[in-house]
């Protein structure tokens, strides 16, 4: 009988993991970035990223999510500034076009999800990570914030 409720408890946990009920909007004055975040999950500030913005994380420490903005004097294209950050391999997922790029892959049983746009002499990005066990119930919140990804 203790297992079942412990097993449903964890259950429950898992489900309401990645719900977003309340999503505010973080800007970056210096550099005019902008997106989406659900407010409900990344509860805490967590630090700062290279560059300008700010780094969240959940109450629990599950999953993190960094909105960055970084110069980019020397004029990069998304492919060039992908490969200098020397990304690992075994990348699952890789998209890069004219003005973005999106990368995403498993490291130690989280997802790790990267997106940077490029404009204006910056790259905006938001760089999320969370448990892969989740995957489900994060899909809608990470394209949510990937896709209001912006910049004046």
């Amino acid at each position: 009988m203790k297992t079942t409720i412990a097993a449903g408890l964890a259950l429950l946990a898992t489900l309401s993991a990645a719900r977003a009920d309340s999503w505010t909007s973080y800007r970056i004055a210096e550099t005019g970035t902008s997106v989406d975040i659900p407010a409900s999950l990344f509860s805490e500030t967590a630090g700062k990223p290279e560059g300008y913005g700010q780094q969240f994380r959940t109450a629990d420490g599950r999953a993190d999510l960094s909105v960055q903005a970084v110069s980019d004097r020397e004029g990069l294209s998304p492919a060039e500034f992908l490969a200098r950050k020397n990304p690992p391999s075994g990348i699952i997922y890789k998209r890069i076009a004219r003005n973005f790029f999106v990368v995403s892959s498993i490291k130690r049983d989280k997802i790790w999800y990267d997106r940077c746009n490029f404009s204006g002499g910056y790259v905006h990005c938001v760089l999320i990570n969370y448990p892969a066990a989740e995957k489900r119930q994060w899909d809608r919140v990470v394209t949510r914030i990937s896709h209001s990804l912006s910049a004046d």
